[in-house]
């Protein structure tokens, strides 16, 4: 089985578990993971020791339990996070967090995206563009703005797996091939 499938499947169980505990719970239960992966992509080192298949899985728990209890995890987590330990899964709990985070996003009807601009956007006109937005797709929309003044102007849009491209640098291109072809 191949990594993203494993990590598909104990995101899917742990988010069956957290809408059977609660309303709230899988929303708990996702900032709790996604501490804990935080925790994780911080120290390369920790992650390296979770995925080494030679220390034991008692060894494992017993630094995870260190973590676990800094940062004071819900006990369903916590259990969770013991359970990967125990399968020798600790490594992908990046991948886990990932798609736990997919699958929260869809149960409450959030799109995830990314703008980038030539230059940096007021906050006002972040504001007006993610309302606009958010009235088109009828969902809730989670934005990053970026800047990349390589695009010359216009926008570039990432949402999910949807890419817009307005930017003049995209336009510019588009000519140039046309050019080229002699239209």
């Amino acid at each position: 089985m191949t990594g993203n499938i494993v990590a598909r499947r104990y995101a899917k169980a742990l988010f069956a578990l957290a809408k059977k505990a609660g309303k709230k719970a899988p929303a708990e239960y996702g900032k709790d993971l996604e501490a804990f992966a935080e925790v994780l992509e911080a120290s390369p080192d920790l992650l390296r020791v979770f995925a080494n298949p030679v220390i034991a899985a008692e060894d494992k728990k017993a630094v995870l339990a260190g973590v676990v209890g800094k940062l004071g995890l819900k006990p369903m987590v916590a259990n969770f996070l013991s359970l990967l330990a125990d399968k020798d899964r600790l490594s992908f709990v990046l991948e886990v967090s990932a798609y736990y985070r997919t699958l929260l996003d869809e149960a409450e009807g959030v799109l995830r995206g990314q703008l980038v601009t030539a230059y940096t956007l007021t906050d006002q006109r972040q504001d007006q563009i993610k309302a606009k937005l958010e009235k088109q797709s009828g969902k809730k929309l989670v934005l990053s703005f970026g800047v990349d003044p390589a695009i010359l102007g216009g926008v570039l849009l990432k949402v999910g797996d949807k890419v817009l491209d307005a930017s003049l640098r995209a336009q510019l291109e588009i000519l140039k091939e046309q050019i080229k072809r002699g239209e």
